[in-house]
């Protein structure tokens, strides 16, 4: 047992070092690139490109289910974007509120007796589809309960345009985000299969009639450490995988994709979480078994606000859904790990999802019951096990610290200086149980993919509006 245990503590050791190396290669990668954004910012031509006939048109995907508190807010804030040619579809998913109601009320809309409909994915039927010409761009969609993947089939089916972006229902874009993400389509549209946008937390902001006024860190200490996971997540993870090609996922909140692709690759998968990054999967499966030259790229300036979890209850319920959704995907496209064949995908990104993302919550918990063998075994030499521990609490929270340099380098999104001090906070904070409560969720997220739990798990929504009060009240 005493062999054992040395020679998981070596293991340990070892895993913590390999971990840590690759955390700051790829956020070194961001680095390299975010200079890049920043000038492409500073001489920007989207503005012009607000008015060419050569940007692309694109249909915006809205899968609503029971979102009555927030669709009016989200799609009026869709349809005030700054792009030439686009349409917004929302899909009301079988909704038990009055989701489809307060749309109809709002937007004066009319059941349609006669619509196109070409079903080039597989979707549930639908039950009708509402218009007003008032609206030429807005349509809606009601059909029965199928999830979120059935959900965009649907408007991809009904959509009009070569171009489609998904949008999640309580999230809000930035005027100039669709144009942004246009931008960075055009430097290369041959190859250019997906483009993610970045998703911020909404959360203390402002909202005046779907648009972030005023940007404010959250006031509650869940929806603050979620603020910091995606500024980590997206500026000092996913610049610097799109910089190499190895983005795995393309949050479902924003993401803009060539409907052709889409459909070549059947669609989203229906029936289970994890729909964004399957398709992300998908495409670079395709694309390199077809050995087709592409990109699946990120536009850190397009931004997307959504509003956070604030309770455990919900917060653990969407983390568990992501856990079930991660290992369906590794399991599911399994055969494309450690496979040359697949590249950047097959011999990096997935194996570093899987040892360091799926398997993360095991290594975590063996890791106690490692150290409880020690102290029982006498085995363990205080300082070295704080001295360990330091080092790697120190190495975690410059990779905190790194991104949130990124964030003052690049966008500067929290003026206040004292905003900083409280991010530098709050990123020290999270070593202390929220980090290990998280993976326990992913580890329970197993279980319930054990068990063939296929729900989409508690989700409540906000008003907009109650979230701005509170905002001018503080």
């Amino acid at each position: 047992m005493r062999d054992l245990l040395l020679g998981y503590g070596w293991f340990a050791m070892y895993y913590v070092l390999i971990v840590n190396t690759i955390y700051f290669t790829i956020i070194c990668c961001s680095y390299a690139n975010i200079f890049k954004t920043v000038k492409r910012a500073a001489y920007s031509r989207y503005q012009s490109l607000a008015g060419s006939q050569f940007v692309p048109p694109v249909s915006i995907l809205v899968p609503a289910f029971n979102e009555e508190l927030t669709i009016i807010e989200n799609v009026r804030s869709l349809l005030a974007l700054n792009y030439p040619t686009y349409e917004v579809i929302v899909i009301n998913d079988g909704s038990r509120d009055k989701t489809l109601q307060v749309m109809i009320d709002e937007f004066g809309l009319k059941r349609q007796s006669k619509v196109a409909i070409k079903e080039v994915v597989h979707s549930t039927p639908i039950k009708g589809v509402y218009h007003n010409p008032a609206y030429p761009n807005l349509y809606v969609i009601d059909k029965n309960n199928g999830g979120k993947a059935d959900s965009l089939n649907a408007g991809i089916n009904l959509s009009h345009y070569p171009m489609i972006s998904s949008i999640d229902a309580d999230s809000l874009l930035e005027k100039d985000a669709l144009i942004r993400i246009a931008q960075v389509y055009m430097e290369n549209p041959e190859e250019t299969v997906a483009i993610g946008g970045n998703i911020r937390i909404a959360n203390g902001c402002t909202i005046e009639d779907g648009i972030v006024k005023k940007v404010r860190l959250p006031d509650k200490i869940l929806p603050m450490f979620q603020t910091l996971e995606y500024m980590k997540a997206f500026l000092g993870g996913r610049i610097g995988w799109s910089s190499i090609n190895g983005l795995i996922i393309v949050s479902g909140a924003f993401g803009v994709f060539r409907k052709d692709y889409v459909v070549k690759v059947g669609g989203y998968r229906e029936g289970y979480p994890g729909e964004d990054m399957n398709i992300i999967i998908k495409l670079h499966r395709y694309m390199l078994d077809q050995k087709l030259p592409y990109r699946i790229a990120f536009c850190p300036d397009a931004v997307c606000w959504t509003q956070a979890p604030d309770t455990l209850r919900i917060l653990g319920s969407q983390r568990k859904r992501w856990g079930r959704g991660n290992l369906k995907n590794m399991l599911e496209n399994r055969d494309m790990i450690f496979n040359p064949r697949y590249k950047v995908m097959g011999l990096l990104t997935m194996p570093y999802n899987v040892i360091f993302e799926t398997l993360n919550p095991y290594f975590k918990i063996s890791g106690l019951l490692a150290l409880i063998g020690y102290s029982l075994m006498d085995m363990t030499n205080a300082n070295i096990v704080l001295v360990f521990m330091a080092i790697n609490l120190l190495f975690g929270y410059l990779l905190s610290v790194a991104s949130i340099l990124l964030e003052e380098i690049a966008f500067r999104r929290y003026p206040r200086m004292r905003d900083v001090g409280k991010m530098l906070w709050y990123s020290f904070l999270m070593f202390f149980g929220y980090r290990q409560i998280g993976a326990l969720w992913r580890l329970l997220g197993h279980v319930e993919f054990l068990r063939n739990n296929n729900t989409w798990g508690v989700m409540t929504r906000q008003s907009w509006k109650v979230e701005t009060t509170k905002s001018q009240t503080t």
